[in-house]
């Protein structure tokens, strides 16, 4: 059976290297009147106003009457929201109930691949070999939820601004930097006193599309870490302590002096840690923000691919832009086998990109550029039940 995560609360009183699950549950009664008039309308003024227009004039996908649990498993990124998400809409729809396990992206991969959840999670998309590794005659789908700033969290009494380069960053999580007042990281915060104190480096233990995201990064902008390193949702750290999720690294950091780490935004937000501001493409020192994400996917929109499969936005252009962006994803199968899961997925996931959208920068994430909200509900037209639409 799957657990459900935590609510964000929770998460941030775990201990160092747990990464949450807990359960969910309510009523399943059918949904009221005025929920069902709800569904088969329009998105909210709210939800236009943040650009993200139905697909046709057709009207909204309508929610099963029957009593059913989604099962869902993957990214810790997401999880705040996925449980705000999920707490709203069982609240119009108490038949509706979720059950997700918050195990890091590569574990969401994992279990869509092997089935046994109905909707994955992943802040990385699918590689080939990952699709490749898909039970036969079947195609997943990969829709975009939010976006999100990975950013540099520290723990240093007495520096509530700091400034790192991608030499700084790289040298760090290389293991050539080693104290906080080495000259490099005090040439880029002038009048800014270092302490004489040791670096210590949290990294992510499990397969992370953060990780991900921020490997992508050093192997974008360091020749050493590209040839050593790479990139990818697990990589051989040269040097540093794993936790688990993004929960587990924030924990980490806060109980630690000196200690540096990297987590999505709202996981900083949420702990209280102080971030560091990056520099970016323009030369320009960038605290990690839901404008600087939404500068860098607004600009990256236009070339955002036919398959959904979005690679980490990484130092794109912009005074504003933060350097390191990235989506996370809802991995679906085309096909449902289950017409009354899939009749409830997709009405969720039509809602999560309507309505759901204006409740995202409140709680640390970027909504989706609107033409990229439009690609993804014109998406969800093409999941099927026995090979019939389930919104036509």
């Amino acid at each position: 059976m799957i657990g459900t995560t935590k609510r964000l609360g929770a998460l941030i009183l775990v201990g160092a290297f747990a990464f949450a699950a807990c359960s969910s549950s309510g009523a399943t009664t059918a949904p009221s009147a005025a929920a069902s008039q709800a569904a088969s309308s329009a998105p909210s003024a709210a939800a236009s106003d943040n650009g993200s227009p139905a697909p046709s004039m057709a009207a909204a996908p309508v929610p099963p009457t029957a009593a059913v649990t989604l099962q869902g498993a993957g990214a810790t990124f997401p999880t705040p929201l996925y449980d705000s998400w999920f707490q709203t809409y069982t609240g119009l729809y108490s038949n509706i109930q979720f059950d997700y396990q918050s195990i890091g992206s590569g574990g969401g991969i994992k279990a869509i691949t092997q089935q046994t959840v109905d909707f994955g999670a992943s802040d990385a998309a699918m590689k080939d070999e990952e699709i490749a590794a898909l039970p036969a005659g079947t195609k997943i789908f990969h829709f975009p939820t939010a976006l999100g700033a990975v950013v540099m969290i520290y723990n240093l009494d007495g520096v509530p601004n700091l400034n790192l380069d991608s030499a700084n960053i790289a040298g760090i999580y290389l293991g050539t930097i080693t104290k906080w007042n080495d000259p490099t990281i005090v040439a880029n915060n002038p009048g800014t006193t270092l302490p004489d104190e040791a670096i210590l480096v949290v990294h992510r233990s499990d397969g992370s599309g953060t990780t991900n995201a921020f490997t992508t990064y050093l192997d974008t902008v360091d020749p050493t870490w590209h040839t050593n390193v790479g990139k990818g949702k697990e990589v051989k750290w040269p040097t540093g302590v794993g936790a688990s999720g993004n929960d587990g690294v924030a924990t980490a950091v806060k109980q630690t002096p000196g200690a540096v780490g990297y987590v999505e935004l709202n996981y900083a937000t949420a702990t209280g840690l102080t971030s560091a501001s990056v520099k970016n493409a323009n030369g320009k020192f960038v605290a990690g923000s839901t404008d600087g994400v939404t500068a860098a996917a607004e600009a990256a929109a236009a070339d955002f691919p036919a398959d959904f499969r979005q690679a980490p936005i990484i130092n794109g252009a912009g005074d504003t832009t933060y350097p390191i962006a990235s989506y996370t994803y809802l991995l679906v199968y085309q096909d449902q086998t289950d017409a009354t899961k899939g009749q409830a997925l997709v009405s969720f996931i039509y809602w999560a990109l309507t309505d759901g959208q204006s409740a995202e920068a409140a709680l640390g994430y970027a909504p989706l550029p609107a033409t990229v909200d439009q690609q993804a509900l014109t998406q969800l037209h093409l999941v099927t039940t026995g090979g019939s639409p389930i919104w036509p």
